[in-house]
């Protein structure tokens, strides 16, 4: 069997690098990892050649459109963010980069196109629940209810918008409000030190955007009806609360708990026993390494026992720690409690559900998918 390498199978395919990825995370392309390099994979020529045969032939329209849903060709035109070339790229400044000196606020200032954001405004209700989570979905819940349509609003008025909702998150999963941004917020909330707030800062911009995941496409799907941005937003966060979405983080940190507390073996071994698969290593988009992982992993600067704990979940896997894990990991280094990923992970991505639907709302268009019958 001839492997290429990945020029050579993109050259052949004529298509970008995250549609590569996609054809070998759907099974449709094998990969395996360099021999000389194991970072890089290397894809299979037979595997190329056999796909772009059946292409040739051609798919009915139906087929065509199923095949899109679930890690396919792109279904959608936006501006916002995507994966390039194993980066992560908002608005054609790669993520990595951004998040070395950037708030959460300057990121939403880059994804929304706007000059400055107020985000000084206050709730005009307490945010109702016992945690952040519940707190968060209480009062996107409470402002969808009661805000006007996003349809018809001029881009600057759902930029206004968008400041607002992202200030009442911050206020109603801290309690907090006042001029100091996101982060800081956060890390008074958790009291934790300046530096921690750092690594906190680098984490909501990481996450502040991943193209069309499901709980953004949900976020646009709600859009397109031209619902409110909170509307969008809510639809967006009760997608993330999904244990194969934003909660994936949960079974990565009960993994790195129970593996420093027993040794990763015995912890492994739990997982493989309960006939579970180890979570938060490995995505479709990074064949090699999910450089949102890699980069707050690096800045955390993690010692035993996190770090021989992550490093047997990728051992044993073959895959490498995804952001997931990163964000499980930083709870433990920064002694967090156990819903902190969730609320990272909301509290950064609120940003680019706002962004993907006010794109939504300017496009106009109506998102309606038909479905193929399957009854009697």
């Amino acid at each position: 069997m001839s492997w290429l390498t990945r020029d050579a199978a993109l050259a052949r395919l004529g298509v970008k690098p995250q549609t590569l990825y996609a054809y070998v995370s759907r099974g449709l392309i094998r990969s395996q990892p360099a021999e000389d390099d194991p970072r890089s994979s290397v894809y299979s020529g037979s595997d190329i050649d056999a796909f772009l045969k059946r292409r040739r032939t051609g798919r009915a329209r139906s087929a065509i459109a199923e095949g899109t849903i679930a890690w396919g060709d792109p279904v959608m035109q936006t501006a916002i963010t995507t994966v390039r070339d194993g980066q992560l790229i908002y608005r054609g400044t790669d993520a990595v980069t951004l998040a070395e000196t950037a708030t959460l606020e300057e990121a939403a200032a880059l994804l929304w196109q706007a000059d400055s954001l107020d985000t000084t405004s206050t709730l005009q209700s307490p945010a109702r629940g016992e945690t952040g989570k519940a707190r968060l979905l209480s009062w996107l819940a409470t402002r969808a209810a009661r805000d006007l349509p996003g349809h018809g609003r001029s881009p600057a008025a759902l930029t206004r918008d968008g400041a607002v909702i992202l200030n009442g998150a911050a206020e109603a999963i801290t309690r907090s409000s006042g001029p100091d941004a996101f982060h800081s917020r956060l890390a008074s909330y958790w009291l934790v030190r300046d530096e921690a707030g750092d690594l906190i800062r680098r984490a909501l911009v990481l996450v502040a955007d991943h193209e069309l995941n499901p709980s953004t496409f949900a976020a646009r799907v709600a859009a397109s009806t031209g619902s409110s941005l909170a509307a969008a937003a809510l639809a967006g966060c009760a997608t993330l609360t999904g244990p194969r979405h934003g909660e994936a983080s949960a079974r990565a940190l009960a993994y790195l708990k129970a593996a420093c507390r027993d040794g990763p073996e015995a912890a492994l071994g739990a997982i493989a026993a309960r006939g579970e698969y180890m979570a938060a290593v490995g995505h479709a988009l990074y064949p090699d390494g999910d450089p949102r992982a890699r980069a707050l992993l690096d800045w955390m600067g993690l010692g035993d026992p996190l770090k021989a704990a992550i490093e047997a979940a990728q051992d044993a896997s073959g895959k490498l720690a995804n952001v997931d894990m990163a964000l499980a990991a930083l709870t433990l280094k920064l002694g967090l409690p156990d819903d902190a990923p969730f609320l990272l992970f909301a509290s950064g991505r609120i940003v680019g559900w706002l962004a993907h639907a006010m794109e939504q709302l300017t496009s106009g268009q109506l998102i309606r998918p038909r479905a193929t019958y399957t009854g009697d």
